[in-house]
């Protein structure tokens, strides 16, 4: 993948696809991004979330930092902010809020259009990356064994962009089962967990003082499956998004949004809401199904062709997952590249690299899901016992701030889940967030 002439095609210009090609630029000749929009005007109607509240993990945060150098002070001189999770913003989790505490964990709290916008004008800058827009991949090119390039149409009609190596990054949309059929690869199986997720976002004025001068609050769901979140984001505004799981979704009317950010388990962003002046009309989005397709089971899988993204996992976006295991994928990438195999065992080793970031942040959020009785799932006894060892540690993370520092270090997916069962900590969280061992 290192040879002179080299050309790799990234589908999709969403977040995925911008670090991919990031990556890509290291290790190929030309890097062509394909996107069927036109983003020019920083909208990214191809991204049906993006209206929304985003959330980017630490370890996300980081790894744009290491790909990008000085992004997050580019984000800050556009209006973005920062904070330090738990010290300056507000998390209610399990019903309650998490104790203040420094984590060493720093928010950027920025409009998914934003870190977009900032981050394609930095992947453009790369002498060796193209990014087109207004073309729709139709078809791969090749057959189960190998992969050689994508049917497009553009403005100029139907054509054939030949490359050494194709990634799908084109999202939640993407066609890949269809096109692996066609060409007569297997496709993966697949996991699903139906959620059938409901927003709805709003932007209110901000108003110094509000929320006693933090930067946002995100309140989780809770037992009847209501949350939110309200961040202070560019252009001084509050960006409001209310959140319903299993068919509960928030209405897009000013009353019935106003009552439902009521029902929700702490009264800050319907504090937020009744308090500030609204800027727009509230907008919906649905999502049913989390879907986890597993490439890294395939015994052969075509040569040339490497899906990340939701593509690959789409996670429930509750969670805020999906950005940073997108940057994670684009890790992977670069660590299977470095290692100079035959191109032939790239996407193979790609899937085993990445198999690990993906796996952790499903079982994290597939456990959270299952948590709700109304989600169909396979509840082991791992599931069952691991949701009642949570709980007992929201309950400590409560009021004890060495459990929230750990509980959010693991949540950012800066630590790993096994952080929370540390003797010192499994001690706090067993003892209801008392010092372990107990002392006499």
């Amino acid at each position: 993948m290192t040879a002179t002439g080299t050309h790799a095609v990234v589908l999709g210009a969403g977040i995925a696809g911008l670090l991919a090609a990031r990556v890509l630029s290291e290790f190929c000749s030309r890097v062509t991004i394909l996107d069927r929009d036109e983003l020019d005007d920083g909208v990214h109607r191809g991204v049906p979330q993006g209206r929304h509240l985003h959330g980017l993990l630490d370890r996300g945060r980081a790894v744009m930092e290491e790909l990008y150098p000085g992004c997050t002070a580019d984000l800050v001189r556009r209006g973005a902010n920062t904070a330090e999770v738990l010290a300056e913003t507000r998390w209610y989790v399990g019903g309650a809020r998490l104790t203040p505490t420094s984590t060493g964990l720093t928010s950027v709290i920025v409009t998914r259009p934003l870190l977009e916008a900032v981050l394609r004008e930095r992947t453009r800058e790369l002498p060796n990356v193209e990014l087109r827009e207004r073309i729709t991949v139709q078809n791969l090119i090749g057959d189960s064994r190998s992969i050689a390039g994508v049917a497009v149409t553009g403005a100029l009609g139907p054509e054939v962009v030949a490359a050494d190596l194709v990634v799908d990054a084109s999202g939640r949309g993407s066609r890949i089962m269809e096109w692996l059929r066609t060409i007569g690869a297997q496709p993966p199986e697949e996991e699903c967990l139906e959620v059938d997720l409901g927003y709805a976002s709003r932007y209110y004025r901000h108003r110094d003082g509000q929320l006693g001068g933090q930067a946002s609050v995100i309140i989780s769901t809770g037992r009847n499956g209501r949350g939110g979140g309200a961040v202070h984001v560019e252009g001084d505004r509050w960006l409001v998004t209310l959140a319903g799981m299993l068919g509960d979704h928030p209405p897009a009317d000013h009353e019935g949004f106003h009552s439902y950010a009521a029902s929700i388990s702490a009264p800050d962003i319907h504090e937020i809401v009744t308090g500030s002046e609204p800027l727009d009309d509230p907008v919906r989005y649905r999502f049913r199904t989390s879907v986890r397709r597993r490439f890294d089971r395939l015994p052969a899988v075509p040569a040339g062709l490497i899906v990340l993204g939701d593509g690959q996992c789409a996670f429930n976006p509750l969670y805020a997952q999906g950005m940073t295991v997108a940057a994670l994928q684009a890790v992977a990438l670069r660590e299977t590249l470095r290692a100079g195999l035959d191109p032939v065992l790239v996407p193979g080793q790609f899937y085993a690299t990445a198999a690990e970031p993906v796996a952790l942040a499903w079982r994290l959020a597939a456990s959270s899901d299952l948590s709700h009785p109304g989600v169909t799932g396979p509840r082991t006894l791992r599931t069952r016992l691991t949701n009642a060892y949570v709980a007992r540690a929201h309950r400590a993370a409560h009021h004890d701030p060495q459990v929230a520092r750990t509980f959010m270090r693991v949540a950012h997916l800066v630590e790993p889940p096994a952080a929370l069962a540390h003797p010192a900590t499994a001690g706090r969280i067993l003892l209801g967030g008392q010092s372990w061992p107990p002392r006499m």
